[in-house]
């Protein structure tokens, strides 16, 4: 275990959640330069023990901000879910996200991908607990059904061993967003559109309904065991199951191994997309369901 100091930290929980300002202390390594607290008001401290081992989130964490989420809350058990909106491969399921501590994983996860080449930067940590409270409220926001589109928050959890209790922290090891949209009137396939009028009217028609995965990241630790592709296989059955017959996905241009694990499943480059992404340094690729 790292050197060990300790940090208050006073929190305004968000204006919504009619309960009681907080705070929390975490055994953590701190730099020098780290921010310093935000004030001294009094406080009422909660202490939070996370094993080294333990993905995502390692005992760095610092900030709960959200009054009704409960990190020692154990993963539901398989009676207590949909036994069939599920897929299970060698010692993982994956499914949807019901429950807030599963979405707060889901983003911290995507947290640490975002900021995995960066851990040299001054104020990491800091950057990163921000990123995933922001996500946090920007996935739950996205899961509410708004105009026919839907946004679906898909998780990859260890399977449940006999007579063997894990939290949500140590059982969440893989996430994406499966997303049903419909295309702009007009459009081939999504973004062709990119100067379209701001009231561009939305193609509802079967047709013109298209699933779109994004922010797929797998824990570090539980890398190379086929997460990866089992989720993105469960997502395109998800969306096929309810009458998508196209699912596209953006690549970076110079991420070879995830163009080659989307090509391995049947995705193609959209040759049409390609002047249109050159600035963006992504290849937009597409799969016929």
């Amino acid at each position: 275990m790292p050197s060990i100091s300790m940090l208050s930290t006073t929190i305004d929980t968000p204006s919504v959640c009619k309960c009681p300002r907080i705070a929390a202390s975490w055994t953590m390594t701190m730099d020098s330069n780290f921010p310093p607290p935000l004030n001294n008001k009094k406080k009422k401290e909660v202490s939070v023990q996370l094993s080294s081992s333990t993905p995502p989130v390692p005992s760095r964490v610092e900030t709960l901000r959200f009054c009704d989420l409960h990190f020692d809350r154990l993963q539901p058990s398989d009676q207590e879910l949909d036994q069939h909106n599920r897929f299970e491969f060698g010692q993982f399921v994956a499914r949807q996200a019901f429950l807030d501590e599963e979405y707060w994983t889901a983003a911290w996860l995507r947290a640490e991908s975002q900021w995995e080449d960066r851990t040299y930067e001054r104020y990491v940590d800091h950057y990163k607990r921000n990123f995933a409270d922001e996500e946090f409220n920007a996935i739950k926001k996205r899961c509410r059904v708004q105009n026919g589109e839907s946004c679906t928050c898909i998780i990859t959890v260890r399977k449940e061993k006999k007579n063997v209790k894990r939290s949500i922290l140590k059982s969440v090891v893989g996430t994406l967003d499966l997303n049903i949209r419909y295309l702009l009137q007009g459009e081939k396939f999504p973004g062709e559109r990119v100067k379209a009028p701001p009231f561009c009217s939305i193609n509802r028609t079967p047709s013109s309904r298209y699933g779109y995965i994004a922010n797929l990241c797998v824990a570090k630790s539980a890398r190379r065991q086929g997460i990866a592709s089992n989720m993105l296989y469960f997502a395109v059955e998800s969306a096929k199951s309810i009458g998508v017959a196209r699912v596209y996905v953006h690549v970076d241009r110079n991420n070879r191994p995830a163009q080659i694990l989307y090509q391995n499943l049947g995705f193609e480059i959209v040759e049409m997309a390609n002047s249109l992404l050159l600035n963006d340094q992504t290849y937009l690729l597409h799969l016929q369901t």
